[in-house]
């Protein structure tokens, strides 16, 4: 039975549903959006955004400057690394992802569907991307010292 399941089961295994959702998501952090079947969009959404709270959450506690603020901004790392244990995506997501979503309070991806099924067996494709995609580093700099020339 499916008592207050609200995903499906996307035909796998519980372990291959967690590894295949950890990997989906950090590539989303990594590149900014991902091309994936509709119904792995749809299932791995919810885990995306509650990451992407976790991590805002935590970067608006280091923003107070206090000792106590530092610690919660610590704990809210570590609990998004204990979800998802990619390290470069962690750190892209407290560096660049968090801060510019800024104050949205929630909605962060988008899921766009593509007119057209896959080729071989007509799965519905989908894109699920960043509604505020970070800016590179080197870009927001060359953007802020060309506003200021």
């Amino acid at each position: 039975m499916r008592h207050r399941r609200r995903r499906g089961k996307l035909n796998i295994t519980l372990m291959h549903q967690r590894a295949m959702g950890r990997n989906l998501v950090a590539s989303l952090f990594e590149y900014g959006e991902i091309k994936t079947t509709l119904a792995k969009a749809k299932a791995f959404r919810p885990f995306a955004e509650k990451l992407i709270t976790m991590a805002r959450k935590g970067n608006i506690e280091k923003a107070k400057g206090t000792p106590e603020g530092t610690a919660a901004h610590l704990h809210q790392i570590r609990q998004v690394a204990a979800l998802m244990p990619h390290k470069p995506a962690v750190r892209r997501l407290f560096r660049e992802v968090a801060p510019a979503v800024g104050d949205r309070p929630g909605g962060y991806t988008r899921i766009l569907r593509f007119a057209h099924g896959r080729l071989g067996d007509n799965a519905p494709q989908a894109l699920l991307m960043l509604v505020d995609k970070p800016q590179d580093a080197e870009a927001v700099a060359a953007e802020a010292a060309s506003g200021e020339a």
